[in-house]
């Protein structure tokens, strides 16, 4: 520097001119100097700049500003030396450098052509010359100001834009300086407000500049809210000026206009604010009212935009409680509506589309209680203005609004309540595709959907919260409500009173928002008075709402202070001078109503009531009946309410009961009844008064009803007064009892009151006053139409049905009746056939051996091997005689009944076998069971290795027996007799072996273990293989009986029955194919048989495609047509007609109906005379059709039987075929010459004959005429008794046995024993409906053909006769003794089904007996008229609740009455709901009854089966699936897997169904949720072994559970019942297997699934059935997702939220927004925080539901929630974390590369779309809580570039 040194030694010399040279030569030689040397004159530059004299540094900083002007010297070179200077110089200097920094950055700006942009606040010159000193202040206003006046010619806005940073720092750094900022800013904005005067023309963007920056404007304290306002008057000043001479001028008229209401706008806004307290309100409103004045005054026209500025004031009225505040804002609405409505046809356009002007009405009616003149004259004056608008709106027509769904501003307090409010008005509710945060808070999240039955509206949800928010109330005195909560609910409610519907709704919501707060009592007192006023004098729709108005009076008395303005506002309608104006008097009427619902509230009131309802009142007004009616329901409420106080007005009592008119008394009967019930009056002192005026009761059914309530109190002291009671019993029954009665709905009343009232007296009392009183009630039961009268009916049938349980044993030593005759010679036909004394052979009577010889073991308790070999040897010895003497005759028939008597055999064998083993060996009952077995398999094995060919027929039989008694888990023994048959099946050469063993090999495969189904598919396959192969038509026809014994088990068990070694979906395919090859077989041979074309047969081949298995060879072997002996080949031909019949079971579980039907009506048609479209025709018919018939006759009844119990069959189809059997033997019995054929049709016809009659009597359901049975039994007397064949003679024996029910021949079905006749059915009848012998008077016909058989069976004289004889009657003994017979299997599916049955011996006169008969007759009803569903619906209902029920076949009586309904043909007269269902009845009433009676319990069983419940109705099937849990506790082990299969595979089912609809698709799941409940109820997770199934089906249903939405559309309600089900389910479950079950790793798998268990974590977490803890868990899950794919789920989660504790919320509104730091989907995460902030805050019953809606609205619902004091302490890191989510999103909306800077993590590209949105949002509540963030923070928030 000492080329400088000289110069700068000058600068030292004290002479300013000698420095000012000095300093220009410094710089004239640092201009001039080369490069090299610039670094020594900056140096130079520098000390001059240093320098204390104020000329050396004026001189530098020209020279300085010189330098950079002609560029040479860089402009951040300048700068940077300028402001070193200004750091470290003397005050004095500081507007020196002020100055020549303000000359460089105008410089700077114009070098850069108006495009200086700056990286950051911080470097901006102006912010750094505030920085770095206080005494800049000064001159830099000054710069500013030359700044702008000197760069506008570059541009306004973008000199704007470059002060921008420098305007919001000097703002944003007031809360961070120890002086006193807050006169810079004021001094900064007055300073470019003068500018804007000025400049008047290009003062626009500098308007705008400001009013940007005055967000940041701090407002904490008043001296805060001072600053503002001054800037406020300041703008608004400055707008005033410019505003005039740019109107003047006609110069920018729109956006001067624009501007202005922009600025209103956002002044309030601010001022509005959810977060701010504002106290400065006044003098801001004052200044906003003088722009606005301005506006008008300069003919500016009102703008649309305007209505915000209203929305603001409303919040700001609402929230407000200072009166000079009040009188402000009410001035400038005052001002806005004048000026409004000057503008007509906008007034008249925005009514029309619903203006924001009618929600002031009501905060405006609560300034009307002000104590205040002036405010309350304001208030009329806006009043009168708002209700023009409202008036307007009421009658202008319904349009639907539309909202926009671009890019919409942020919501505010007051466009919520509007957006609400415009809603209601226009749509009546919610819009159909959105939803409430009310709804979502009580219906979908909190409450079950029960509590809000039909369509929930927003007025019926509004009132729920505001009971929920007085009990909140209650229950913490520390509870706190914001004040303008109730008046902007009131201003809503409010608004739709004027609605034309939503009208009577809002009324109501008014009433709960008083409640919410004491304060608003006054204001809804006026609301009243208002709207009264306002609908009685202008033409409105709604004028029908006064009275429903004035009904809100009394629920303000419940505020003391409020009870003198209620009465006084009632009393002036109550003058007596009001007489004779309709009007007035419909006051009065009114009134004393209102006056009574006061003192109802608050008993304060009862004076002045009392004074009204002084008995003089009816006499005043006794031509007005109107006033008399309300002043006597008054009176009535009193009695009711407050029973002493209704004392006080007795007198008026009575004059109510002496009154004429019949309403009045029927009052008055009321009154005293509530008096009596209360015992303040004794019943029976009222009687003796009022007697006389209960003569006439009869005349009005209002007064009869009213009457029976007051006489039923007469039953406490009946016994007291018991001609008094009898007379009162006497009214009663004659109104309930009466049929006469007019039949409308008011009588129907009156009749329920008196039967009803029956019910209160003890029915002992009631059976000794009314004669008959059972008999009678019963009669009006069955008689009666109407379902309320029937319902009344059932409880009195309950109560007597009660009463006659609880005094049963009177009954217990009635006469035991004795058995029958028939039973009595049943009972000695051991000894009779078999006499000890005479030793008849074994080998005589063969048959009867095989079902009455028994060997008991008489030294079984010495323990020795003896006993057991000496009783096997004896059972062995004598199945021995019977195999060699019984002979089969290659009979089918006789094959079957020789294996049905086989196995009671074998039962008796195995059952001494096991007594003998068990009293050696301590083994379990399994192995004995094995033991036993094994010795007599072993026994029949050797016996059949040398025997003759009669015995191998028979010990293969006696193989199949042995292992049908055996239980299903003996594989071992089952297997070896498969093994030993089928090696008999395949020997071609021997074919007495094959055709038994054939038979046997099939009933072994029925019978075989849910394990063996190798073992089954091989016997299958086996009887396939003979049936094509074998040349002989009895092996072939034997095959066809052994396919049929297989088909029983075919698809009877689902897919999860099945082993784990074998693939379920392979093993159900492979059954339903063996069942498609045994049908194509069949019809195949069949047809070949046929030799004619069958349709039918070609059709059920065609209903089983072909597989690759199948292999059917050409049957050459075929019958010779010219043969006259057919015997061979009939019963060939029987063998598979029978097959066919038998697989008509397995065909229905297969789900092919239609062709069970077929095969029915294909089997009738073979039969001759058989009335048939379906007969066969041809040019061998005849012969063919007789060949067919032997085994029609036997296989018809197994399929009528089945089609019985699925419902294919129909009553008139039973006289039909009863026609067609009698005809047929008739015929057969004609024929004196009888051949093979004949014989063998005839035994066939008379046993299949007897077969069908007992199976349709013993299930009773198609009633049966008694001369055609009768006719038949002659027909079979006939037969035996005849000169015909001996099997003739056996075939009508069995055909009497078998109508007995005995089922001889019938393997499949096994009919129950019928239940001892009643001694009520001697009489003759016409017609029969259940067992013959349950009937008396049958037993009694049937009683000589009995003795007959039971005669030739003593007789030795033909000992062929004799056997067949013996051996038809063991059948029947053998049957009617099966009930104590015990199978070792147990197959049976109730685990007591053997248990004896429970005596019920009811006498005849009991009210169940009578029930029960009227029941069980089939002359019903007991009337003799139409059927009655109702009537019969009604009396199973009461004994679904009887305790007992008498000893009556139960089993066929239900599934009579189930037939009944489908067959009623005629509409049913009375009011029946919809819902009635005899046939749902039907099967409660089993449900109830069947640990009782096993019919019913195998009648549950057969419904609960598959197949059949597919076949069931909708209802029938969602009842059984309701009562699961009833049926799990019913049925057996087994049986119980097979209904979870069963359910678990009609649930996989049901998904792909077409026959139902998503409705009754979701209605039968629904049904089962309930069922899997019941399961879990009461069931011991650690000892049930049923618990796995029931946690599959859980599993199974949960996966079609449809995703819950928060949607209110009528579709989705389906979906919210299957949720609350499954949810009550789950809670149930058990704890470990639920967390296994929900647990939710990753979403990327099974996306739904994952969804769902997350919704129902949150739904079991809000009922506390997990703890928010687990749900908290999967936080990390659920918010680093696509918003789009959960959003029903996080709406769940709030849902369960909004019950938890507010740590828990807390925690979770910062770890969501933490989450959103670091997601790849942040929008995820603050649509959850919006959705939590919104439930939580306090606006939430405003808010909406939907995503539109949820982001924008978190400007009002977080910065309202973070201001809570509950919620405050969050607030700090929640900004904090909010900061970084919006630096990230900002950064990634604006620039896509810098996010990865940022966060490791990238955002998805799918986020753009919610990008800018969600800058908004942030960007605003960032703004909003500003105080939790740094400085430095705070600047890079307010430099964001974020469009409003």
């Amino acid at each position: 520097m000492a080329s400088y040194a000289t110069l700068l030694e000058k600068t030292r010399v004290p002479q300013p001119s000698i420095q000012r040279l000095a300093v220009i030569s410094v710089f004239s030689k640092f201009r001039s100097a080369p490069e090299s040397e610039s670094e020594t004159g900056r140096e130079a530059i520098s000390f001059c700049l240093t320098s204390e004299s104020i000329t050396v540094v004026d001189q530098s900083v020209r020279e300085l500003c010189r330098l950079v002007s002609d560029s040479v010297l860089d402009l951040s070179r300048g700068l940077l030396e300028l402001q070193s200077a200004l750091e470290g110089c003397d005050s004095k200097l500081v507007p020196l450098f002020v100055k020549g920094l303000g000359f460089l950055i105008r410089i700077g700006y114009e070098q850069k052509h108006g495009n200086w942009k700056l990286n950051s606040t911080e470097n901006h010159p102006f912010v750094r010359i505030l920085s770095c000193r206080v005494e800049t202040q000064t001159e830099l206003l000054h710069q500013v100001s030359l700044f702008v006046m000197r760069n506008r010619r570059l541009g306004m806005v973008g000199v704007c834009e470059f002060l921008e940073p420098f305007l919001n720092f000097v703002i944003l750094r007031v809360p961070f300086t120890d002086s006193s900022p807050s006169l810079f800013v004021r001094e900064l904005i007055s300073s470019m407000a003068s500018l804007c005067c000025s400049c008047r023309h290009e003062a626009l963007p500098v308007f705008r500049l400001v009013m940007r920056c005055l967000k940041y404007i701090p407002g904490k304290n008043s001296e805060d809210n001072r600053n503002f306002s001054c800037i406020v008057k300041t703008l608004v000043d400055a707008y005033t000026v410019v505003a005039r001479d740019l109107v003047g001028t006609r110069l920018e008229v729109i956006e001067v206009h624009v501007l202005g209401v922009q600025l209103v706008d956002t002044v309030l806004l601010l001022c509005a604010s959810p977060h701010v307290q504002n106290t400065e309100q006044e003098a801001v409103i004052e200044s906003l009212r003088h722009l606005l004045a301005v506006q008008k005054d300069l003919g500016l026209p009102y703008s649309r935009d305007l209505s915000l500025v209203v929305l603001s004031l409303l919040f700001m009225l609402a929230k407000s409680s200072v009166e000079h505040e009040q009188l402000s804002i009410l001035k400038l609405l005052l001002f806005l509506l004048k000026w409004k409505s000057e503008n007509e046809n906008f007034s008249v356009r925005d009514a029309a589309c619903s203006s924001v002007e009618p929600l002031l009405l009501f905060p405006i009616i609560a300034l009307m209680s002000s104590p205040s003149k002036s405010v309350k004259g304001a208030a009329s004056k806006v009043l009168s203005i708002v209700e023009n608008v409202l008036v307007t709106m009421s009658n202008a027509p319904k349009s639907e609004v539309h909202t926009s769904e671009g890019d919409s501003p942020l919501s505010r307090v007051g466009s919520v309540v509007f957006r609400i409010m415009q809603q209601l008005w226009h749509q009546n509710d919610y819009a159909p595709s959105t939803s409430s945060f009310l709804r979502m808070t009580y219906i979908n999240g909190g409450e079950s959907q029960e509590t809000y039955p039909g369509s929930v509206t927003w007025n019926s949800l509004l009132r729920e919260h505001a009971k929920r928010l007085c009990d909140r109330k209650k229950l913490s005195a520390s509870f706190y409500l914001s004040q303008e909560i109730p008046i902007l609910l009131g201003a809503v409610t409010g608004v739709l009173v004027m609605h034309p519907s939503l009208g009577p709704d809002a009324i109501d919501s008014l009433t709960a928002v008083g409640g919410i707060d004491p304060k608003m009592s006054v204001p809804l007192l006026l609301v009243v008075l208002y709207y009264s006023n306002l609908l009685s004098r202008t033409n409105l729709p709604c004028q029908s709402l006064l009275s429903k108005l004035l009904g809100l009076l009394p629920s303000l008395a419940a505020q003391q202070v409020m009870i003198p303005l209620v009465v006084q506002t009632i009393t002036p309608m109550l003058h007596k001078d009001a007489k004779g104006s309709v009007h007035l008097l419909r006051m009065i009427f009114q009134s004393i109503r209102l006056l009574c619902q006061t003192w109802v509230v608050n008993d304060r009131a009862f004076s002045s009531l009392q004074e009204v309802l002084r008995p003089k009142g009816f006499k005043d007004f006794i031509s007005e009946r109107h006033i008399c009616i309300s002043m006597a329901a008054s009176i009535e409420d009193v009695c009711k309410r407050h029973p002493d106080r209704g004392v006080d007005l007795i007198l008026s009592v009575q004059a109510c009961i002496e009154s004429q008119d019949f309403s009045v008394r029927a009052f008055g009967f009321q009154s005293l009844s509530h008096l009596c019930e209360a015992d303040v009056i004794d019943f029976y002192t009222a009687w003796g008064v009022i007697e006389k005026h209960a003569q006439n009761i009869k005349l009005d059914p209002l007064l009869a009803c009213s009457a029976c309530l007051l006489l039923k109190w007469g039953a406490m002291d009946a016994e007291v007064y018991p001609e008094d009671a009898e007379k009162v019993l006497n009214i009663l029954w004659e109104i309930g009892s009466s049929m006469q009665i007019p039949k409308d709905s008011q009588w129907t009343k009156a009749r329920v009151s008196a039967l009803m009232a029956l019910g209160q007296y003890e029915v002992s009392f009631l059976e000794k006053q009314i004669s008959d009183f059972n008999k009678k009630c019963a009669y009006l039961l069955f008689s009666e139409t109407d379902v309320r009268i029937l319902n009344a009916i059932e409880d009195l049938s309950v109560k007597i049905m009660i009463h006659e349980h609880s005094v049963r044993r009177r009954y217990v030593r009635e006469k035991k009746v004795s058995g029958s005759k028939i039973e009595k010679l049943l009972d000695v036909i051991p000894q009779v056939i078999f006499p000890p004394g005479k030793r008849i052979k074994t080998g005589e009577l063969p048959g009867a051996a095989l079902l009455c010889l028994s060997f008991s073991p008489k030294d079984v308790k010495l323990g020795s091997s003896k006993s057991f070999h000496d009783i096997h040897g004896q059972f062995e010895e004598a199945f021995k005689v019977v195999a060699k003497s019984l002979q089969l005759s290659r009979n089918i028939s006789l094959a079957l009944i020789s294996l049905q008597s086989l196995k009671a055999f074998m039962s008796r064998w195995m059952r001494a076998n096991i007594l003998s083993i068990g009293a050696m060996a301590t083994e379990s009952s399994s192995d004995k069971t094995f033991k036993a077995a094994n010795n007599i398999m072993k026994s029949l094995v050797y016996m059949a290795e040398e025997t003759l060919p009669r015995s191998a027929e028979n010990i293969a039989l006696a193989l199949g027996a042995l292992c049908a008694v055996l239980p299903a888990a003996a594989h071992n023994i089952k297997a070896s007799a498969s093994k030993f048959l089928l090696g008999w099946l395949l020997e071609h050469e021997h074919e007495h072996r094959q055709w038994t063993a054939g038979i046997s090999l099939g009933l072994i495969s029925s019978s075989l273990h849910v394990t063996d189904h190798k073992q089954k598919f091989q016997n299958i396959s086996g009887l396939l293989e003979v049936l094509c192969s074998s040349k002989s038509t009895l092996v072939k026809g034997a095959c066809g009986v052994g396919l049929g014994f297989s088909c029983q088990d075919l698809l009877t068990r689902t897919e999860a029955s099945v082993s784990s070694d074998v693939d379920s979906e392979s093993y159900k395919k492979q059954e339903e194919g063996l069942l498609g090859r045994i049908v194509r077989l069949l019809s195949s041979v069949l047809h070949h048989f046929l030799r004619t074309p069958c349709d039918t047969l070609e059709s059920l081949s065609a209903l089983f495609p072909l597989g690759k298995e199948d292999n059917i060879t050409r049957l050459t072997h075929l019958l010779d047509e010219n043969s006259d002996d057919f015997d061979d080949d009939i019963w060939g031909i029987a063998g598979l007609i029978i097959g066919l019949g038998m697989s008509v079971c397995a065909i229905y579980r297969a789900g092919k109906k239609d062709a069970v039907v077929k095969i029915k009506n294909l089997i009738v048609s073979w039969i001759p005379y058989a009335d048939s479209p379906q007969q066969t025709s041809g040019s061998n018919s005849n012969v063919t059709v007789r060949i067919f018939s032997a085994g029609s006759c036997l296989a018809l009844p197994l399929v009528i039987t089945f089609c019985q119990k699925v419902e294919l069959f129909e009553a008139h189809e039973v006289d039909n075929l009863i026609s067609c059997y009698k005809d047929l033997i008739s015929e057969l019995l004609i024929v004196k010459t009888y051949g093979a054929f004949h014989k063998s049709l005839l035994m066939a016809s008379c046993i299949g004959a007897g077969d069908l009659l007992g199976s349709v009597l013993n299930e009773g359901i198609h009633p049966v005429e008694i001369e055609p049975l009768k006719g038949l039994l002659e027909l079979f007397k006939t037969c035996y008794s005849g000169l015909y064949p001996p099997v003739v003679h056996f075939g009508g024996m069995l055909g009497v046995v078998n109508v007995l029910g005995a089922g001889a021949g019938d393997l499949v079905f096994s009919h129950p024993v019928p239940r001892a006749p009643s001694s009520s059915e001697e009489n003759k009848i016409s017609y029969l409906s259940g067992p013959v012998l349950s009937n008396s008077y049958l037993t009694q016909q049937l009683t000589p053909f009995v003795q007959e058989i039971f005669l030739i069976a003593q007789d030795t004289k033909d000992r062929q006769q004799q056997h067949y004889a013996a051996w038809a009657i063991s059948f029947l003994r053998n049957y009617l003794r099966s009930r104590d017979a015990s199978s070792v299997g147990n197959e049976i599916q109730s685990s007591d089904s053997h248990r004896n049955p429970i005596s019920h011996n009811v006498p005849e006169h009991a009210m169940v007996m009578k029930l029960a008969q009227g029941l069980t007759n089939p002359n019903l009803p007991l009337t003799g008229s139409s059927l009655n569903i109702g009537a019969l619906s009604s009396a199973l209902r009461c004994l679904s609740h009887a305790p007992r029920l008498p000893n009556l076949d139960w089993g066929a009586t239900i599934r009579r009455l189930m037939r009944q309904e489908n067959q009623l043909d005629v509409p049913q007269s009375g009011f029946i709901p919809k819902d009635t269902s005899l046939r749902e009845e039907c099967l409660k009433f089993s449900l109830a009854h069947a640990s009782e009676f096993d019919e019913l319990l195998t009648f549950l069983d057969e419904l609960s089966e598959l197949s059949r419940f597919k076949a069931l109705e909708q209802s029938l099937q969602s009842c059984l699936l309701c009562h699961l849990g009833d049926l799990m506790r019913m049925f057996s082990g087994s049986r119980v897997d097979k209904l979870f299969d069963d359910i678990s595979c009609f649930v996989i089912s049901l998904s792909s169904d077409q026959v139902y609809n998503c409705d009754q698709k979701s209605s039968l799941r629904v049904s089962c949720w309930k069922g899997l409940s019941q399961c879990l109820e009461g069931t011991s997770f650690e000892s049930s072994e049923y618990i796995t199934k029931i946690e599959k089906c859980i599993e199974l249903l949960f996966s079609v559970l449809p995703v819950a939405s928060q949607s209110p559309k009528v579709d989705q309600m389906g979906s919210v019942k299957e949720w609350s089900e499954a949810v009550r389910c789950l809670q149930q479950s058990h704890r470990d297997w639920l967390h296994k079950f929900l647990q939710v790793s990753s979403l990327e798998t099974d996306f739904q699934g994952n969804l769902k268990k997350i919704q129902a974590k949150a739904k079991l977490a809000r009922l506390g059935a997990i703890p928010f803890s687990e749900l908290g868990k999967l936080k990390a899950i659920i918010l680093n997702c696509e918003e789009s794919d959960i959003w029903d789920v996080h709406a769940e989660i709030v849902a369960a939220l909004h019950h938890a504790e507010g740590g828990i919320k807390r925690q979770w509104l910062i770890d969501a927004v933490e989450i959103s730091c670091v997601s790849s989907y942040p929008s995820n995460a603050i649509f959850f925080v919006g959705l939590l902030s919104s439930i939580c805050c306090k606006y939430m019953p405003f808010l909406t539901l939907d995503r539109s809606t949820v982001l924008r609205d978190m400007s009002v619902t977080v910065s309202s929630l973070l201001s809570d004091p509950n919620w405050e302490v969050v607030a700090e890191p929640f900004i904090s974390f909010l900061w970084t989510s919006l630096e990230r999103v900002y950064s990634f909306a604006t620039d896509s590369d810098a996010n990865a800077k940022l966060s490791s993590q990238q955002i998805e590209q799918i986020e753009r779309d919610h990008a800018p949105m969600l800058v908004k949002v942030m960007h605003h509540i960032c703004v909003v809580f500003r105080d939790h963030l740094p400085l430095e923070k705070q600047l890079r928030l307010a430099a964001m570039m974020v469009v409003p």
